[in-house]
């Protein structure tokens, strides 16, 4: 299974490169906008050899659109062919183990062979919201059950509960009952060390979300490497780190830009959750100094300027954590900025512009 995980570093990137889309919906914009430019994204990323295009699952928060990943990954499937498509992530205490079982072997019914399946165990929400998800509001319980929800999982996607076990009758289909058939690899997500001392037990490979963990970052690996056992899975440690980057034609405008996800998380992190402003918004704002003082703090874990300067930043970046594959997030107000950005990276390493061929129907 290792091939359908480990990606392959083209033109002079020192890794794989890949996408992380929270399907961001700007101010004045709508969601059916946002997922437009998340269709593009998909196509541009397979077109310039981006390895995976990953869909995060996030609830109640305006700005993004992308509460259903599974949905998402299916028209994304529809309007690819090559690269590899998943959650980035699923998070799991969320939902019966069962069900997104059926929902990844559908996807990889769809898409046979590009379909990742990673999980998180927070909420990728507040409190309240995780509560009316799970319709409980013992929350604590879905973090802590969660390698017990990890190996349920596992055994519906493999069809492969003991004889005698209360569900060793139950089939999650599309899936092996239906034939032997390839399965989507699981990875495990984390901004702490819990998911990355797991990962590394099983034998997973781990994505680590340094774009809003940063000071993690580096302990988290180091734990997921120490902890890494061979598995049939992978025979040495795969680790990939979400980055959060913006590339422009001009170091002003990628500033401009980046402020828009600076303030939008500033007013996300006051409980006062939004809508992706506008450039024209974020520069007229009157910063406080605490609100300043936070805004810099973000925007100095964000890499982001010209094209050579976000290629000299990830480069430095990759270099300071070993890090497997990078893997790009833009999360600002308008798509036509996020789609510029990834081409200008492209250009940047000298990806190829790979041909285009129809969708699989």
């Amino acid at each position: 299974m290792s091939d359908s995980i480990r990606g392959e570093a083209l033109g002079t990137a020192p890794v794989p490169l890949s996408v992380l889309d929270l399907v961001t919906v700007g101010s004045g914009r709508t969601a059916s906008q946002a997922l437009a430019t998340s269709v593009e994204l998909s196509r541009l990323a397979e077109r310039r050899g981006f390895h995976r295009h990953w869909v995060a699952e996030h609830h109640s928060m305006p700005g993004v659109a992308s509460s259903s990943p599974a949905v998402i990954l299916a028209h994304l499937a529809a309007h690819t062919h090559r690269i590899r498509l998943g959650s980035g992530g699923v998070m799991l205490p969320n939902h019966a183990p069962l069900v997104v079982a059926e929902q990844f072997g559908t996807l990889e019914a769809l898409a046979p062979g590009r379909v990742d399946l990673g999980l998180g165990r927070a909420p990728g929400t507040d409190g309240a919201t995780a509560a009316a998800l799970r319709r409980t509001d013992r929350l604590h319980e879905g973090a802590d059950d969660f390698p017990e929800q990890l190996s349920e999982l596992t055994r519906f996607l493999d069809d492969d509960f003991p004889d005698g076990h209360p569900y060793a009758r139950i089939h999650a289909v599309p899936g092996p009952v239906q034939g032997p058939k390839g399965r989507p690899p699981v990875w495990l997500l984390g901004s702490s060390g819990f998911s990355a001392r797991l990962a590394g037990l099983l034998g997973l490979p781990f994505a680590f979300a340094h774009h809003f963990s940063a000071r993690n970052t580096i302990p988290a690996l180091d734990l997921y490497r120490e902890s890494f056992r061979p598995s049939a899975v992978l025979d040495a440690p795969y680790a990939l780190i979400g980055v959060a980057a913006l590339a422009a034609d001009e170091a002003k405008e990628a500033h401009r830009q980046v402020l828009t996800g600076a303030l939008s998380m500033l007013r996300l992190r006051t409980g006062r959750p939004g809508l992706i402003p506008a450039p024209e918004e974020a520069e007229a704002y009157a910063f406080g100094p605490a609100e300043r003082e936070f805004v810099d703090d973000w925007l100095g874990n964000v890499v982001y300027g010209t094209p050579d300067e976000v290629r000299t930043g990830l480069d430095d970046l990759r270099k300071r954590t070993g890090a497997d594959e990078l893997m790009l997030t833009a999360n600002v107000h308008g798509g036509e900025a996020r789609l510029r950005s990834y081409e200008l990276i492209a250009d940047a390493y000298g990806l190829p512009r790979l041909p285009e061929r129809p969708p699989l129907s």
